[in-house]
């Protein structure tokens, strides 16, 4: 009987100590691993995939909204761990991203599209921005330490993320301010995921689900020519547990058309970020060729 007891009472004190041991989210260093875990992964360099896709609509005042395409989007990422001596330990998120425009009802991938408000036929520019980098910051700094921006419900998670942008626009010219033309967009996003996997100090990534919404002027190839309106995105995805999760067609298409997509940059990468609107400069300037298609 002392031996079971013993037993039951080491039993216990090992199923105290591993609730104990579960990340906090009221540790500014467990919140960092946490969001970090989030976004990627907290394996230094090992690649993560998101997946999404959804629809994109117009808005203009007096007519109805129009769905103008289905859109299918990936990211392929790692992070690395910045160490800061008064900061502490954070990390940086290296990624590329493709979002494609396919025709709503048939899904194939777009090369024109007919614009119904000008009647020209354009050719399409599908996303495809290299690289997409971000600091995900520090426990303790440079403002106030870390904390915890997410809600919980039971072993749920969620969290809301929204990016305004306004700032010149690459294609606009030097008097923006005066006349206008500043870029003027937001993204929303929303992950949701289990508490149980965030806060598992054994796991190294979390299993999580996305919303993605974006709201934007007119994207330069549709060649609006300074119509009102603008343009919407509504989409979810997941983190795939591996790259060859992708669908085939997507897979498909980034060997024939954007094979450095199997992986991330590499974790040193300081190259400037790509928008869509610098990859339209850039390629309306003839430095950069989009891929050729059929």
């Amino acid at each position: 009987m002392k031996i079971l007891i013993a037993a039951l009472g080491a039993g216990a004190m090992s199923a105290t100590a591993l609730a104990q041991e579960r990340l906090s989210f009221d540790n500014p260093d467990d919140v960092i691993t946490m969001n970090r875990k989030v976004a990627c992964s907290t394996v230094d360099g090992e690649p993560i995939t998101y997946y999404w896709h959804g629809y994109a609509f117009s808005r203009r005042a007096g007519e109805p909204d129009r769905r103008l395409f289905r859109v299918e989007g990936m990211n392929v990422r790692a992070c690395a761990t910045v160490e800061h001596p008064e900061y502490g330990a954070g990390y940086r998120l290296v990624s590329r991203e493709i979002l494609l425009y396919l025709d709503p009802e048939t899904r194939e991938i777009l090369s024109t599209w007919d614009n119904p408000w000008t009647g020209e036929t354009v050719d399409v520019l599908h996303v495809a921005n290299d690289p997409v980098n971000f600091r995900g910051g520090f426990p303790n700094g440079p403002d106030d330490p870390a904390r915890w921006t997410g809600s919980i419900k039971g072993d749920d998670f969620w969290q809301t993320t929204t990016v305004p942008l306004f700032y010149p626009n690459p294609l606009a010219g030097a008097f923006q301010n005066e006349v206008g033309g500043v870029y003027h967009a937001t993204e929303m996003f929303n992950f949701f995921g289990n508490v149980s996997d965030l806060t598992d100090p054994a796991a190294t990534t979390a299993d999580v689900e996305v919303g993605w919404v974006r709201m934007s002027d007119w994207l330069p190839w549709m060649k609006m020519r300074g119509r009102d309106g603008l343009i919407y995105f509504h989409t979810a995805g997941t983190k795939l547990d591996s790259w060859d999760e992708l669908p085939d067609f997507f897979k498909d298409e980034i060997a024939r058309h954007y094979p450095e997509y199997t992986d991330p940059p590499p974790l040193d990468d300081d190259r400037p970020n790509v928008t869509s609107w610098t990859y339209y400069r850039d390629i309306a300037a003839g430095e950069i060729s989009p891929p050729q298609r059929d």
